[in-house]
């Protein structure tokens, strides 16, 4: 048992989710000290796995009578540090609530526990002809209640908007321990405040999400990807606004430049095709009218040509389309994975400004010596830019540039009508650069609602602002 516990919480603990469930050890708990974030890692005092709502809200209910912060946890792939138990504590792992409860076919909606892992939720959902768009790169390791703290988007928020579009309730418990619903089987609701959304994106910090009540839609009939090739980022950037400006909104618009196709290359080992290319587009369309889907593809490949691109993959078939995007996918994971030292920005601007948003974060690069790579959401103005330690540069040198590059980033973000972040969260990682977008009284008022929700502070405290 580490210190930080009375025996008798241990003890508690136990009572409620079973010996087999209270996590005391460092070998099993250093996988709940860290999420997917470079360089972040803080260790609990114990984690805890719950199975049910009722033991949610006895832990919180113990939690909130000692006065021990709680840090909530799905399947550990934030970006932003939102995970990290950086006040020790308990971390509450929700990955034993893995269950879809219902598909409701009559009113097209899933009924689901947060612990399931986004991918299979969608693998079931489309077995009944249904459709659950948002779709993060981490898909496969995700947790749906992760999405849901997180506000998480995807490549097909394009055409179809990231999760809090779809949550249409909520099954929640407050700090105190007391259980609340909120929205339900409904696609209309104006009762009071909106709870439910005020909960999207809060990054578990007032209160734990323990069911949820999905909007599903028919899942479309036809679906293509479309890989090109560019000489230069700003050619592809141009071809995007120019696909936008055709009144086309495909599924997905990504991007990859030669950075991170050459990272992908590395992790996966093998070649990545065009792998020549200053840039990567993958286009995503789907319908249901061969007409309007072959004229929407007809569309794209002309601008595609018009803008640069010297060829053209185009994948109908699953197995196809899942190669054409596993470069695309694999980026965060492959950073981690090839021990580079790296920063993420989330960075979103209007759609109009990424070709802009580039290219300021690479002149932001080459001015503090840093190694850029921009990979994203093109068609939603969504770049994530990684910004690399250089083989040469030492610590000190790394730990002077990097929040200059990040500060002047998000200053030339916000000078184009855009935001610090887009999916990723403010967590701990983005808090420090909050007051740049937000005003102090805007601050306040977010304080002001954490108290409410929190009185005494103890859900994954120091998340997106200081106490």
């Amino acid at each position: 048992m580490r210190k930080g516990l009375q025996k008798d919480v241990i003890k508690k603990l136990e009572d409620i989710v079973g010996e087999n469930h209270v996590l005391k050890t460092d070998d099993v708990l250093e996988k709940y000290s860290k999420d997917e974030t470079i360089g972040l890692q803080a260790w609990p005092d114990a984690a805890v796995r719950v199975r049910s709502a009722d033991e949610v809200s006895r832990v919180l209910r113990l939690a909130n009578e000692y006065s021990i912060p709680v840090t909530p946890r799905g399947l550990g792939t934030s970006l932003s540090g939102g995970s990290v138990p950086i006040n020790g504590g308990i971390v509450l792992s929700m990955e034993r609530m893995d269950q879809l409860l219902e598909i409701d076919q009559e009113n097209l909606m899933a009924v689901t526990e947060p612990g399931i892992i986004t991918a299979e939720l969608h693998r079931l959902v489309e077995e009944q002809g249904c459709f659950y768009p948002p779709d993060p790169a981490s898909k496969d390791s995700c947790s749906i209640g992760g999405n849901v703290a997180e506000g998480s988007g995807g490549p097909r928020a394009v055409r179809y908007g990231t999760t809090k579009d779809y949550v249409c309730g909520l099954e929640a418990v407050l700090p105190s321990g007391e259980m609340m619903t909120i929205g339900g089987k409904v696609v209309k609701d104006v009762t009071g405040y909106n709870l439910a959304q005020l909960l999207v994106g809060s990054e578990g910090t007032l209160a734990v999400v323990t069911r949820i009540i999905l909007r599903l839609i028919p899942k479309p009939k036809m679906k293509v990807d479309l890989l090109a090739p560019f000489n230069s980022l700003g050619s592809a950037a141009e071809a995007v606004s120019a696909i936008i400006g055709e009144k086309i909104v495909p599924t997905a618009i990504e991007f990859m430049d030669n950075p991170a196709i050459r990272l992908a290359e590395r992790y996966l080992n093998k070649k990545v095709v065009f792998n020549t290319a200053a840039a990567h587009l993958l286009v995503q369309l789907d319908g249901n009218r061969q007409e309007d889907f072959e004229h929407s593809m007809d569309m794209v490949e002309q601008i595609f040509v018009k803008y640069g691109a010297w060829d053209l993959l185009v994948a109908k078939e699953p197995e196809a389309q899942n190669r054409l995007w596993e470069a695309r996918k694999c980026i965060f994971e492959a950073a981690n994975k090839m021990g580079v030292i790296y920063e993420t920005m989330d960075v979103v601007a209007p759609r109009c400004c990424v070709a802009d948003l580039v290219k300021s974060a690479e002149e932001i690069a080459e001015q503090f010596r840093l190694d850029p790579m921009c990979v994203g959401h093109a068609g939603d103005g969504n770049v994530h830019v990684l910004y690399f330690k250089k083989d040469d540069m030492d610590k000190e040198e790394w730990d002077r540039a990097l929040p200059k590059a990040s500060k002047l980033l998000y200053e030339k973000t916000l000078g184009m009508g855009g935001k610090i972040t887009a999916e990723h969260g403010i967590g701990l990682t983005r808090k420090k650069y909050l007051k740049m977008d937000y005003t102090e009284r805007q601050i306040d008022l977010l304080r002001g609602i954490k108290k409410t929700f929190d009185p005494k502070g103890i859900l994954n405290p120091g998340k997106i602002f200081d106490a």
